[in-house]
């Protein structure tokens, strides 16, 4: 808060009255989080500020202030008060939904909470016209709109001005949830510069001359508009749009061509989406039932010849979405799909630059799709289900009851050089263990581990990209178990002294290698007391002897 004149000239029951005041005026409330203020429990914890800051030129007087917990005040993203409500509004939603679903919010979500999406748009279409009204919310005058169509993809559309009842989201086209650079919007829209890309959402017609209206794309935009108070959205809807080609549209803009700023996570669903509508057309194509799966992902590649690239990584993509979204997934909670956030310690690049890269074979299959699905030895859905529960053991052993999500990852190697007593050594080591030129590293073990057990079996597997294909007998997963939580033992995690040289900085992966094959780091500074044995590695840990 900028220095207040007026403040400062406040005796002490001056600025008690005022504090009254302002507490009565605005029903007992915090300004910016709207939660109930007790004068005498909260009386220590309270700040007066400016809604508008005096160097946006708001008045230095009591027209100007605002009782807020000073928790709110200090933490707030705008210094603009009323930026700073609508910011928390946001962030009360966000937090809410990690809480009950682990997830984000999405443009549902801000539509619900605002009362959209409950209507339906009731439509008359008679040659290049559409006329509509919004009798559910006593809006009864009949709108008539032109409908145009394009040259190129032949789909018709019209421009509408619409209440928030009557729009929906589309997850299926788009899923990207709404993240937290909505706050930047939010600044943008608030100083009143124009919204300058506008949705797009669709319509299908049907008998009834009923149907929600879709938005696929621009949530980001119509959402920070919503939330600032618009009750109104402009849309460009298209009518009877095929889905399965604006999602390839969509899968497209954000990876061949760079339009959209996906997240990874968000074009491996696409992927799948599109892989799925490649296996339904496939079927439709060649004359069989919607549940005869009798075909390869071979086949499906020959099929589509002209994508064929495009096709192999649409299997991969599904392969990909299947276990990150896997309801067992324990893991999952530890990743940040955008990448950007300060809290988990693993990102969904590094997820695929690990896990993914190593143990999802890209091979096409030439089995079918339902091969031994019935009985459990599907060699796709074994890799799926065997990936899912080494990133569980890799939770369990290492993440859950350890990592904190409260102290996050934010400069934890400056704050233990800094001497921070109260840091969780626990938390620490979660941290360095899930850095990303580290857990590529000791991952490329598990390869070993593996590669070790079937060859003391006999069982050459002659692809180790298979190897997650094929039946991992419970000893192998004792052994696996065993080496992580062996390699979590190991001292050097908890090392305060370490921070300043191998964990000060981000190394490359051959940096962590040469420390786990030599115990010496490149520097000469010795780090392990010995090199890593696989063997060793795969005795019971002493703890549990």
């Amino acid at each position: 808060m900028a220095h207040s004149l007026f403040l400062s000239k406040l005796t002490p029951e001056q600025r008690d009255d005022l504090i009254l005041r302002l507490w009565e005026c605005q029903k007992g409330k915090c300004f910016i989080s709207g939660k109930e203020i007790d004068l005498a429990i909260h009386k220590n914890a309270l700040d007066i500020d400016h809604i508008i800051p005096l160097t946006n030129g708001g008045k230095d007087d009591e027209s100007n202030m605002a009782l807020a917990f000073s928790s709110a005040n200090r933490s707030k993203q705008a210094a603009d008060l009323n930026l700073a409500r609508v910011n928390w509004v946001y962030k009360t939603l966000a937090e809410d939904l990690q809480k009950a679903e682990n997830r984000n919010p999405n443009l549902s979500d801000v539509l619900k909470k605002f009362g959209g999406a409950c209507c339906n748009l009731h439509y008359a279409i008679a040659g290049d016209k559409i006329r509509f009204s919004f009798t559910e919310i006593g809006q009864t005058d009949i709108i008539e709109l032109p409908i145009y169509e394009d040259k190129r993809s032949n789909v018709r559309y019209f421009f509408a001005l619409l209440p928030i009842q009557y729009l929906h989201h589309d997850d299926k086209i788009n899923p990207r949830s709404i993240g937290s650079n909505v706050t930047k919007l939010l600044a943008e829209f608030y100083k009143g510069n124009p919204q300058l890309h506008i949705s797009l959402g669709y319509i299908e017609t049907n008998d009834k001359n009923e149907s929600p209206v879709k938005l696929f794309d621009g949530q980001h935009k119509a959402a920070a508009q919503i939330l600032l108070g618009t009750r109104e959205v402009p849309v460009r809807i298209f009518i009877d749009p095929d889905k399965d080609k604006i999602i390839e549209t969509n899968f497209n803009a954000g990876t061949t061509l760079k339009q959209v700023a996906f997240d990874k996570s968000i074009q491996r669903h696409l992927g799948n989406a599109l892989y799925q509508d490649r296996v339904e057309r496939y079927q439709k194509q060649t004359g069989r039932a919607e549940d005869d799966y009798s075909f390869s992902e071979k086949a499906l590649i020959n099929f589509y010849k002209g994508e064929s690239r495009e096709m192999k990584r649409y299997i991969i993509d599904a392969v990909k979405d299947g276990i990150t979204y896997s309801e067992e997934n324990k893991l999952r909670d530890y990743i940040d799909m955008g990448g950007r956030a300060k809290e988990k310690p693993l990102s969904y690049s590094t997820v695929e630059k690990t896990f993914y890269s190593f143990f999802i074979s890209p091979d096409a299959l030439e089995t079918n799709i339902d091969f031994k699905l019935e009985e459990g030895l599907n060699p796709r859905d074994l890799e799926k289900k065997q990936i899912v529960r080494l990133m569980n053991i890799i939770a369990e052993k290492l993440l859950i009851g350890k990592y904190d999500f409260e102290i996050g990852t934010y400069r934890l190697e400056n704050r233990i050089q800094q001497g921070e007593e109260t840091l969780d050594w626990n938390h620490i080591a979660a941290f360095r263990m899930m850095k990303e030129e580290i857990v590529y590293t000791w991952l490329s073990y598990i390869g070993g581990v593996i590669s070790m057990y079937f060859a003391n079996m006999g069982k050459m597997v002659m692809n180790k990209n298979n190897f997650f294909q094929e039946v991992f007998p419970d000893q192998l997963w004792v052994n696996i178990e065993n080496f992580i939580t062996n390699l979590a033992n190991l001292p050097l995690w908890k090392n305060k002294e370490l921070s300043l040289t191998i964990f000060g900085g981000k190394q490359v992966y051959s940096f962590w290698k040469t420390i786990f094959e030599k115990g010496v780091a490149p520097t000469g500074e010795k780090v392990l007391a010995s090199p890593i044995d696989i063997t060793a590695m795969l005795a019971p840990p002493a703890s549990e002897d």
